[in-house]
């Protein structure tokens, strides 16, 4: 059987286009993917049944599902500061369940955008986001700026899909119908592939930023000779290029958001592309990663007023990055558990936060073996969404979209564990009160 318009729960870019082989309940080929999505979709490092981990020799146990889900509320309902992290992996409808969750355990519950793109949220609250679509974008747009992302090894299909490569009904001829500039601290493939290369010194994105702006207002004199590495006559040049066009999209990345700066680069990108309309259309977007991390920001300020780094500890929604975010609390060394779901920390944090996770108890909830597995006390596996389970997702672009199931499995899905946790640390903490 072959199932089309599936959608694919690797990237931001949620494509839509796939097909995929289904023979005796088992995924056997994904057409239109790219490797990343296709090689998730056909399952790898499953963690087959739930395990605890022995006190005695340090070594990992098989357990039923009702064992490691009561014991992972009993740490929650006796936690006086969880961290609930991860939720980027998912369908937005668990993501409802994890914030009803935190709010009966009256932790802090924050997703992978507090080491990737949390910093774009703080620019938005500064200045806004002149944003579009995809759809857009790839039908509009005639100059198009990577600054600080490599799509070509984060974002695969990207480029022939939204950006680069794609036919549009105003830029018919693709590849040909666009100007392509990369602004990154090196050459990266995606670099490679633009028509303007624009190195610029780590950590000086703002002055080159500030820089574009002042020669968009034509006060080009005031700029020095050089800007962050980059001469003045060729920030004229993109300058010039970029008020010359009909349509411009600027994509950024962690390169402007996890360098010196952080907020600061994205609230000062968003003024140059408010300038920038002054002469023509422009639009700006955050080049997001996991698949539904989009998602997460959308159920969390429905539920809470907030995107992430939500603190329940006063019974009420308290929302602090540098204060709340993850790696904050561990760093003060705050938290006394950690649920990790549908993300990785083991991965992506920092060592010395790492370490000071390890010091308190953790549990995982995912269907795949991961860094974060190594350091679990109890582990919890669970469908895949968008393979063996359906729900909604947000694209890098916030366009919701449905994921369809594929398969079935005897796995639960993360909205059942976060149901019966939920139900469990009632009980516990009714019979304590």
């Amino acid at each position: 059987m072959i199932i089309k318009d599936v959608l694919c729960p690797f990237c931001g870019c949620l494509c839509d286009d796939l097909a995929v082989e289904v023979e005796d309940n088992k995924v056997v080929d994904v057409k239109h993917a790219c490797k990343i999505g296709a090689s998730k979709i056909k399952g790898h490092d499953r963690i087959k049944a739930p395990m605890m981990r022995d006190d005695k020799n340090g070594e990992f146990r098989e357990v039923s599902y009702d064992e490691a889900i009561n014991e992972s509320a009993k740490i929650l309902a006796n936690s006086k500061r969880p961290l609930l992290y991860g939720w980027a992996s998912g369908v937005c409808e668990m993501m409802k369940k994890g914030v009803l969750l935190n709010e009966e355990v009256g932790g802090i519950i924050d997703n992978t955008a507090s080491v990737c793109h949390g910093p774009s949220a703080l620019g938005v609250h500064e200045k806004g986001l002149p944003t579009g679509t995809l759809g857009q974008f790839s039908n509009r747009a005639d100059v198009v700026v990577f600054w600080g992302c490599n799509p070509v090894q984060a974002h695969p299909r990207h480029m022939s899909r939204y950006s680069v490569f794609a036919k549009g009904f105003f830029a018919n001829k693709g590849r040909r119908s666009r100007k392509v500039v990369v602004f990154d601290v090196r050459k990266t493939d995606t670099a490679n592939l633009a028509d303007d290369y624009i190195q610029v010194n780590p950590g000086e994105d703002y002055m080159v930023l500030s820089a574009l702006r002042a020669i968009v207002a034509d006060k080009a004199d005031v700029v020095p000779e050089t800007v962050g590495g980059v001469p003045k006559e060729k920030l004229v040049e993109v300058a010039e290029v970029m008020k010359g066009a009909k349509f411009g999209i600027v994509y950024f990345g962690m390169g402007l958001t996890q360098s010196r700066g952080k907020y600061k680069n994205i609230d000062n990108a968003v003024s140059l592309i408010t300038e920038l309309n002054a002469h023509g259309k422009h639009s700006i977007i955050p080049m997001r990663g996991h698949y539904n991390v989009t998602g997460f920001g959308q159920v969390c300020a429905w539920e809470t007023g907030f995107v992430n780094a939500v603190d329940m500890s006063r019974g009420i929604p308290y929302y602090n990055p540098g204060e709340t975010c993850s790696n904050d609390l561990l760093m003060r060394e705050e938290i006394d558990a950690a649920f990790v779901i549908a993300g990785d920390a083991g991965a992506h944090f920092p060592a010395q936060s790492i370490a000071r996770m390890g010091k308190v108890p953790v549990i995982q909830v995912d269907p795949f073996h991961n860094p974060t597995t190594e350091m679990a006390n109890i582990v919890i596996p669970t469908k895949v969404s968008g393979v063996e389970l359906e729900g909604t997702a947000y694209r890098m672009d916030a366009v919701s979209l449905r994921m369809r199931k594929l398969v079935d499995v005897d796995f639960p899905s993360d909205e059942e564990v976060l149901d019966k946790i939920i139900a469990k640390v009632r009980e516990i903490k009714g019979a304590s009160s």
